[in-house]
């Protein structure tokens, strides 16, 4: 077992990679009487073509298997369905699926093994019939239609479509009606076996536990399954530049609400990505962030409702900004935007701003060590992009000025900008 300590946030990361290939992940706090725990795959709606390891030849299945999965796990043969057994245990128990993983999760306080023990029956036993399949297609496709209503859906995925052609992460997680309809049960016992396995798993703990206790009760539970080789995933290459500068839709919402994206084209390599992640969000924070003299102005010209949410999503073949907000004049605060990061590049950061919003940014991070599901969250989220969650603290040290000018002037490029507004519909007639 690996103990990694973190000074800063007084917390320990205790690691063990079993001979199946499971890696655990325990963060104890002692006297704490909540408990977490996740178990994810690193299996998400972008792994649609892949080489199954054994094989030599790539398979090909319909977008929103990933998902699909995940809301199939939960049924068992005996007609129960796993996540009402976990609630009638008092555990908060739930499920999700992302671009690059899916997990299953619950937080209790009581029954702990209890519910461990059906956490890890579920997610070892799948149970796919022809009939469970196809009354699942019609519980997905009322949910995708209800995402296709949604604005802030809407208006996200329009400025992925902006930002990238031929790219996964422009595909709904869901999938669409017509991709899940050529979904089978067989189709999904292939992708449970491959992606399934252990040696492709994370299980992340926290609360007060002690390590070596908690895994000798994880091996009693595990089904004997060999570790099988690396699963070759294949993905679109890179694209450079973006498709379109803007899209607009209409749909009932009371006020525009807009996605500012920002392609990053520039290489994240596993060692940088970290350092640049931090500098972009102090960035982000100088430009659009509530103590920023662009959120100020356009705030008092009522431009502005809210300070916008801003974040930096990457994976291996994509990496964007995206700032989302509402505003009656969208393509007014896009202007304002854009003026800003100019200035900033010809006259420079200020200091004094600089360092407060890095301060408040790692005040941020370490009350993020607060909360039991935060903390797993965090940590199995950054393990499938190859970081360890201590090295955001550890790394806002090495954000200097002149490093965080320097990814300015690299990834805020003008012509990487695009802009998704969704309007209220009465505006178009």
């Amino acid at each position: 077992m690996q103990i990694i300590e973190n000074l800063q946030v007084k917390e320990k990361l205790y690691t063990e990679k079993l001979e199946n290939g499971l890696t655990i992940m325990i963060i104890p706090k002692k006297g704490i009487k909540k408990k977490y725990v996740m178990w994810a795959t690193h299996y998400g709606s972008m792994d649609n073509k892949f080489v199954v390891p054994g094989e030599n030849s790539e398979t090909s299945v319909p977008d929103g298997v990933a998902h699909f999965l995940e809301h199939k796990m939960f049924e068992q043969p005996n007609g129960t369905n796993s996540l009402d057994t976990l609630t009638a245990l008092g555990v908060n128990a739930n499920a999700y699926t992302t671009t690059n993983h899916t997990a299953y999760l619950f937080e209790s306080t009581d029954n702990f093994y209890e519910a461990l023990d059906e956490l890890m029956d579920y997610v070892q036993h799948p149970y796919f019939t022809d009939q469970n399949v196809e009354k699942e297609k019609g519980i997905i496709g009322q949910e995708i239609m209800m995402y296709d209503d949604y604005p802030e859906w809407a208006v996200y995925m329009n400025a992925l479509k902006c930002m990238y052609k031929n790219n996964a992460i422009t595909i709904d997680i869901a999938g669409s009606i017509d991709s899940i309809a050529k979904i089978d049960k067989d189709i999904l016992y292939k992708c449970y076996n491959t992606f399934y396995n252990p040696s492709n798993m994370v299980m992340g703990f926290c609360g007060d536990f002690e390590p070596e206790e908690l895994i000798e009760e994880i091996k009693k539970r595990l089904v004997e399954k060999p570790s099988q080789g690396e699963i070759k995933r294949i993905y679109d290459p890179k694209e450079e530049g973006i498709v379109s500068k803007s899209k607009k839709t209409q749909m009932e919402v009371s006020m525009p609400i807009f996605v500012i994206g920002i392609k990053d084209d520039t290489a994240n390599t596993k060692e940088e990505i970290v350092k640049k992640h931090l500098a972009i969000e102090v960035l982000l924070n100088m430009i659009i962030g509530k103590s920023s003299k662009t959120y100020k102005k356009l705030y008092e010209e009522q431009l502005l409702i809210s300070e916008p949410f801003v974040e930096y999503e990457f994976g291996d073949n994509f990496a964007h900004i995206a700032i989302t907000g509402q505003s009656k004049n969208p393509e007014l605060v896009l202007q304002e935007v854009q003026k800003e990061i100019n200035n900033l590049k010809q006259n420079g950061l200020e200091e004094e701003h600089f360092n407060r919003i890095k301060n408040m940014l790692y005040g941020t991070a370490v009350k993020e060590f607060n909360n039991v599901s935060d903390i797993v969250r965090m940590f199995i989220s950054d393990y499938f992009k190859g970081i360890n969650s201590f090295d955001y603290l550890e790394t806002y040290k090495q954000i200097t000025i002149d490093y965080a000018k320097q990814v300015l002037n690299t990834v805020f490029k003008e012509e990487n900008t695009v802009i998704s507004v969704v309007e209220p519909k009465d505006k178009a007639n």
